[in-house]
């Protein structure tokens, strides 16, 4: 009986090793990071990209306030990072970007760089989506080949969506608060909408794969992807142990739907090889 149990704590012993290794052995691509002005005085570029390392972030869409921040971090290494621009050239343009006719300017400028893959991310409203400003961010969009990042709530989505059927769009936070079931609809109606998890500690609760989740995850696997987004300096601390955690559900499903989720889907979206 002792050697049954012997043999059986080995078994699971191993097959608790292997899950691990999987799961270490698992690219990240972070499709949501800001490196904004506070982060530079205690990152250096040098350490962020430590951090990366930590943390088995290969590849990072990045996006900050301001530009410069997402410049310094490509300029040290263009390719690992993805650069997006965001509007705002301060905080305060946070409130006024999608009324500020001098955001078009500055962002049709720095566009000429040829270097960026979208637009943002920005924070929208539904009677914002049909802006001045958000109509020619998306005919760059469709011009440039390039998608927007928005963070906005279900109507924000889906009027983005039905005003720019051409423009490929990534919804940040999967909608902050939106359940499976209206990612679910959503996915379901707009191809080309793309959804990441940032922040999204619900679907893993206590690091168990939410059943409704999963089960969005396996019929749209193509569609999803995943981030952290240090939005305040503290958080890049956390880094490694936010993938930690995004490792061990992506862990909970099949290996060829984790690598989508983890790297594949942003890759393609960004034309990445």
């Amino acid at each position: 009986m002792i050697r049954i149990y012997l043999l059986l704590c080995s078994v699971v012993s191993v097959f608790l090793f292997a899950l691990q290794v999987s799961a270490q052995d698992l690219p990240i691509f972070d499709a949501h990071i800001h490196y904004n002005q506070p982060d530079w005085s205690v990152h250096s570029p040098d350490a962020i990209m430590k951090l990366f390392e930590r943390a088995g972030v290969r590849w990072a869409m990045v996006s900050s306030t301001p530009d410069e921040g997402t410049l310094r971090l490509y300029n040290k290494a263009p390719a690992q990072i993805v650069p997006i621009l965001r509007p705002y050239r301060t905080d305060r343009d946070r409130a006024s970007w999608t009324e500020d006719l001098s955001i078009l300017s500055y962002v049709e400028t720095r566009l000429e760089k040829g270097i960026y893959q979208g637009i943002g991310e920005f924070h929208l409203s539904t009677d914002q989506a049909d802006s001045v400003v958000v109509r020619r961010f998306a005919e760059l969009a469709k011009k440039k080949g390039i998608l927007l990042h928005a963070h906005t709530d279900e109507k924000g989505i889906e009027r983005l969506l039905r005003l720019y059927p051409g423009v490929r769009i990534l919804l940040a936070h999967a909608g902050m608060s939106l359940g499976p079931e209206t990612i679910n609809r959503l996915i379901g109606q707009y191809s080309m909408l793309s959804v990441e998890l940032a922040i999204r500690d619900d679907v893993a609760p206590g690091g168990h794969l939410a059943p409704g989740w999963r089960d969005l995850f396996l019929q749209f696997p193509e569609r999803f992807m995943v981030g952290s987004d240090p939005w305040i300096t503290s958080r890049w601390e956390s880094l490694p142990e936010i993938h930690g955690m995004i490792r061990a559900w992506l862990n909970q499903l099949p290996r060829d739907v984790a690598e989508k989720i983890a790297y594949q889907n942003p890759m393609r979206l960004v034309g990445k090889k």
